[in-house]
């Protein structure tokens, strides 16, 4: 099984609880008008990733207590990321998943793939960005609109905390000189960091 892939990040802070893989996949059709990844939007963009290759080098990587999806759209490569996630789970690491869906539209949607990536899915968050409802005030979220949902009890502790953990960034600089971000900032926060 292949996945397209924008970019894979083996140990990163901000993207969910803990120390966590991140996985943005390549690919989606919601196109959030304000969305902060429009590079993302294209299936053909990316590269490709067989999934168990990927497993076993998120295995024999840094040490990380779970995994994130994120996009373009998991659940357009439903299938291939809940294998995966079966992977990961089987050594112990957790998952969280990312959506611009509504979970009452993945339960109803009557798709096979959908249910299989929720039914290994410890977190989930969904919902489309809306750009006029900008919400920086919990993690991991952009706009008021998305919602947290605690599908396993492996991060239910969290339910009563999430206004206490803030938003943050990294930025990592690459060999060839180029500066990549991830996590969750305003834009007066970037253009402050850039400044610097």
């Amino acid at each position: 099984m292949v996945l397209r892939v924008h970019r894979f990040l083996p140990s990163t802070a901000v993207e969910g609880p803990g120390i966590r893989a991140c996985l943005q996949v390549q690919g989606c059709p919601i196109h959030c008008p304000g969305c902060a990844v429009p590079f993302t939007w294209p299936e053909d963009g990316g590269i490709t990733m067989e999934v168990e290759q990927l497993a076993a080098h998120i295995l024999n990587g840094p040490e990380v207590e779970g995994i994130t999806f994120l996009g373009g759209e998991p659940f357009e490569q439903a299938g291939e990321l809940a294998r995966l996630a079966r992977n990961l789970r089987a050594s112990g690491l957790s998952v969280m998943t990312f959506t611009g869906y509504l979970v009452e539209n993945l339960r109803s949607a009557g798709r096979a793939d959908w249910m299989e990536l929720l039914a290994v899915t410890d977190l989930l968050i969904d919902g489309p960005f809306e750009r006029e409802r900008l919400d920086t005030s919990r993690p991991w979220v952009g706009s008021a609109n998305q919602r947290y949902h605690f599908l396993t009890d492996r991060y239910i502790d969290l339910k009563e905390k999430l206004t206490d953990i803030p938003n943050r960034l990294e930025v990592r600089i690459t060999p060839d000189g180029r500066v990549m971000i991830n996590g969750l900032a305003e834009l007066k926060d970037l253009r402050a960091l850039l400044d610097l």
